[in-house]
């Protein structure tokens, strides 16, 4: 396994995916009921934005870096903008949070945040960065197995991040499965899959796999900062989100337009649609 997100942390499908996520913890938070979050494929969770990897590739620049410093942040950025100002409190944007990190900080006294690793060194770092934290539990092993192992939790209410490196060709389908038996295994736990998009005909069987998941909804959105048909090129990337919590919806039209503008390159656009209606 030769993935380390730190080449890609803070790019513009890391700005998505954690804007997103913020929301869905952000409603999920609405309610007294404890909750817990789960990431199948955590990562770090803490990046060094001028560590060797990130400046190696610079793609930061084109993500978190450039809603950095602005004045114009819609209000639904306000808790991901919150975390990111105390993570890099002399005003130099340095240090940058996983979607473990975002979890930790967003997450209430009555929540856990129980976070999976496979890489043995990043599972290090993983434990290091979240030590002394009682609500997180670092579990060491394969993604894949993460829905049957944590689901049902005591808290009957669950978020999930699938979002495995991609480096493998069957791992849509794999997403797809790992879905399936989280709905299956606790049927209200809102599922979020985050996914790459390169060419669209690569996901029509990903797309189509997804409506046969089992769960009650799901709602598929995508940013794109290049058009569809760019080769060889990132053009933008989507969550699949079975179960999302009222209200996402509606501040996604909100904030997907914003986005789409801001973090556009050769082209910013977005879409949102229910691949399974309630």
């Amino acid at each position: 396994m030769n993935y380390r997100h730190a080449f890609h942390a803070g790019n513009h499908a890391d700005v998505f995916k954690h804007l997103v996520l913020t929301r869905l913890i952000a409603l999920m938070s609405r309610k007294e009921q404890p909750f817990a979050y789960i990431d199948t494929h955590a990562g770090l969770g803490l990046y060094d934005l001028q560590g060797d990897q990130a400046t190696r590739t610079g793609e930061y620049l084109e993500g978190v870096g450039r809603l950095w410093g602005r004045e114009d942040l819609p209000e639904l950025a306000a808790d991901y903008l919150r975390i990111l100002k105390r993570m890099n409190r002399d005003g130099e944007l340095r240090y940058y949070p996983g979607s473990p990190e975002l979890a930790r900080r967003l997450a209430r006294d009555q929540d856990r945040v129980l976070l999976n690793e496979k890489h043995p060194e990043d599972g290090r770092l993983l434990k290091e960065n979240m030590k002394g934290d009682r609500r997180v539990a670092v579990h060491l092993g394969e993604g894949w197995h993460v829905p049957r192992a944590l689901l049902p939790v005591q808290e009957k209410r669950a978020v999930m991040l699938i979002d495995p490196p991609f480096e493998q060709l069957d791992e849509l389908k794999r997403c797809t499965q790992a879905m399936k038996e989280a709905i299956g295994r606790m049927r209200q736990t809102v599922v979020a899959i985050w996914y790459p998009i390169k060419e669209e005909r690569q996901l029509t069987r990903f797309y189509q796999d997804l409506t046969s998941t089992g769960a009650p909804k799901l709602l598929r959105v995508e940013l794109l900062v290049h058009p569809l048909d760019t080769p060889q090129s990132l053009n933008g990337s989507g969550l699949a989100i079975a179960n999302p919590p009222w209200g996402l919806e509606e501040e996604l039209r909100e904030l997907l337009p914003w986005l789409a503008h801001v973090l556009g390159q050769t082209h910013g656009s977005w879409r949102m649609d229910w691949l399974i209606a309630e």
